[in-house]
């Protein structure tokens, strides 16, 4: 027999009764039940129950053994009575009455208690990782984590993509976040890079030649945290493909993330490819953001001409003075809703920076009230029901400023509306494409024209739109593709042309010494020829986190950092020594310490 085990943990069942069998693994759980000793013997594929007789000469042996501690154990297996079997457990038809005890590996008091669903905190999880990872759930993400990316690098190799690796190690670029540096020994006051994503050496590999590449890539970014965002390091399906166009590329990805939500999304709806399709300014205006929870069945409506010389003075006066727009977010349902309701939505947009939330209540009686019905006369609410679809029995709240800042807080407070009158849809994973970005933004601190998204896109219309536009009416073939409200992913059709890649970052602010300077590896390399081409990079943690429906990407990452980016676990970032310094030609400028006085006023 085999020194360890003849069977794992989660094997054994009736057809097993009478075979003497050799289990190992952890102590998950020990109930004395005075003559019976009963353990719970886990290890990565289930959990066995053991049990010992008092007079066997192995029960002191159990009755020490803490749990977590590794044991070995040899024993026959028994099948339980109907009323002692256990139906949620695979094994729980049998049990193994035990001959021999060997402990593999004693464990001291747990700082946190594997068994069980007590919650600990987070930085006493991190610091322990590895009893955390032990547990149920946790334990179950990583599988699932793992069988995603597995079932991800197949759908794609069906589709005649290769994949490849590229390096680690790379030169620093401005691609939107704050990069991890990395000093060279060997080039006193040079440093490498960690790559925020593979996007320059993957647009080589389509000049390079070849056709279809794609990667389960690591991408290092040195950015806060968030909840769909873990600092430091993330993984992504990175995929670039050659003479294709967007909608070749749609066609790629939406059957393997339709496929892959429909092998791991349990009992969930998952939307049908082909995807719908929302252009970026329709997002906007019907959803407040161009990431949509398309599960909340709100949608936003423009409401600027009903308030337009209106003797509604707020809304009037911003819309004549300052250019402003409002927009309407429909609550259904919410005339029956009592004044409590409207005041706590009130309190809460005070809360997020606003003046409040004004509404109009349309009655079932066909009767409005609220603040601003009273300020309109009844064909300006008329136009108002009207845009926004409403029907008696409804209320429609108001968000009023730029276009831009109207949008930010009509999606906030279409979310919020919806979570307080419970409308979201349940049960679904819903995917869209979100299309037709603008090429630009205007800097509102610099009154500048920066890029919008990434400066790497083909501008729609190419080098005449770039000549003949307004720089601000230029659409670019970028995408996200969204599902219930989470960015999976951004891409683009890439700008392949040197003379174009010039004129894009000239409008940018981007002379062409600086451009071949930042950019000039893959801008040489355009000069020989290079295929039109495009690609997506859908991220595996946020796949990953909605598929496990956990709120925090960090639950399913095997050793996250916390929110500070630091990792509990193996202390990083941690100090090094003089000699180490040295050998990379480096001097410390450490910040000064606060003095207390400072320290305390904070």
């Amino acid at each position: 027999m085999h020194p360890y085990r003849s069977h794992n943990c989660g094997q054994l069942r009736q057809e097993n009764v009478e075979q003497e069998v050799k289990l190992s693994g952890w102590v998950h759980r020990k109930r004395d039940h005075g003559n019976l000793l009963f353990i719970d013997l886990r290890d990565h594929y289930g959990l066995t129950q053991c049990v010992i007789d008092i007079s066997s000469d192995l029960f002191n042996i159990a009755e020490k053994v803490r749990p977590e501690s590794v044991i070995t154990v040899t024993g026959k297996v028994v099948a339980r009575t109907s009323e002692t079997s256990n139906p949620n457990l695979p094994t729980g038809e049998v049990e193994v009455y035990l001959d021999v005890i060997n402990v593999e590996s004693p464990a001291d008091m747990l700082p946190i208690q594997v068994a069980g669903d007590a919650e600990y905190p987070e930085d006493m999880r991190l610091r322990y990782r590895f009893l955390d990872l032990r547990r149920e759930q946790l334990h179950k993400n990583m599988l699932l984590r793992s069988n995603v990316i597995a079932s991800l690098r197949r759908r794609m190799i069906e589709q005649d993509f290769v994949e490849y690796q590229t390096p680690i190690l790379t030169a620093s670029s401005p691609e939107g976040a704050r990069d991890y540096l990395v000093p060279s020994r060997t080039h006193p006051g040079k440093f490498y890079a960690l790559p925020q994503a593979p996007q320059q050496f993957k647009q080589l590999l389509m000049v390079s030649g070849f056709d279809k590449y794609f990667q389960i890539a690591p991408c290092f970014r040195d950015e806060d945290a968030r909840a769909d965002r873990s600092p430091g390091e993330f993984y992504q399906l990175d995929m670039e493909m050659s003479f294709c166009t967007q909608d070749e590329v749609f066609g790629v990805l939406e059957p393997v993330l339709q496929g892959v939500f429909d092998e791991f999304g349990g009992d969930n709806e998952v939307t049908q490819a082909p995807f719908p399709r929302i252009p970026y300014a329709e997002s906007m205006l019907k959803y407040g953001s161009d990431k949509p929870d398309l599960r909340n069945p709100l949608i936003i409506a423009d409401a600027t001409e009903p308030f337009r010389g209106s003797s509604f003075g707020l809304f009037a006066n911003l819309i004549e003075k300052k250019g402003a727009v409002v927009r309407a977010i429909p609550a259904t349902g919410a005339a029956s809703q009592p004044r409590s309701f409207y005041d706590k939505l009130n309190d809460w947009a005070r809360e997020e920076g606003a003046g409040g939330l004004g509404y109009i209540v349309f009655n079932a009686d066909g009767t409005t009230k609220g603040p601003i019905a009273k300020n309109l006369d009844e064909a300006r609410i008329a136009q108002i029901k009207e845009a926004t679809g409403v029907n008696d029995g409804d209320a429609v709240f108001f968000a009023a400023g730029s276009a831009n800042d109207a949008a930010k807080f009509a999606g906030q407070a279409r979310e919020r509306i919806c979570d307080v009158l419970e409308l979201r849809e349940t049960g679904k994973f819903k995917f869209c494409w979100i299309v037709d970005y603008p090429m630009y933004e205007m800097n509102e601190d610099t009154g500048q024209i920066d890029f919008s998204h990434n400066p790497f896109s083909m501008p729609q219309g190419e080098m005449k739109a770039l000549e003949e536009k307004d720089p601000l009416d230029i659409l670019a073939y970028q995408y996200d593709v969204v599902c219930n409200g989470v960015e999976l992913s951004s891409g683009a059709i890439r700008n392949h042309r040197p003379d174009i890649m010039y004129k894009a970052f000239e409008i940018a602010g981007y002379n062409k010494e600086t451009v071949e300077t930042e950019f000039g590896g893959m801008l040489n390399a355009f000069k020989f020829g290079a295929p039109p081409h495009g690609g997506c990079a859908p991220g595996v943690d946020r796949m990953v986190m909605l598929l496990a429906d956990e709120p925090n990407i960090r639950e399913v990452i095997l050793f996250p950092m916390n929110q500070q980016a630091q990792d509990l676990l193996m202390q990083a970032p941690g100090s090094v020594d003089e000699k180490q310094l040295r050998e990379l030609h480096l001097k410390l400028n450490l910040p000064k310490p606060k003095k207390k006085e400072e320290a305390s006023s904070e």
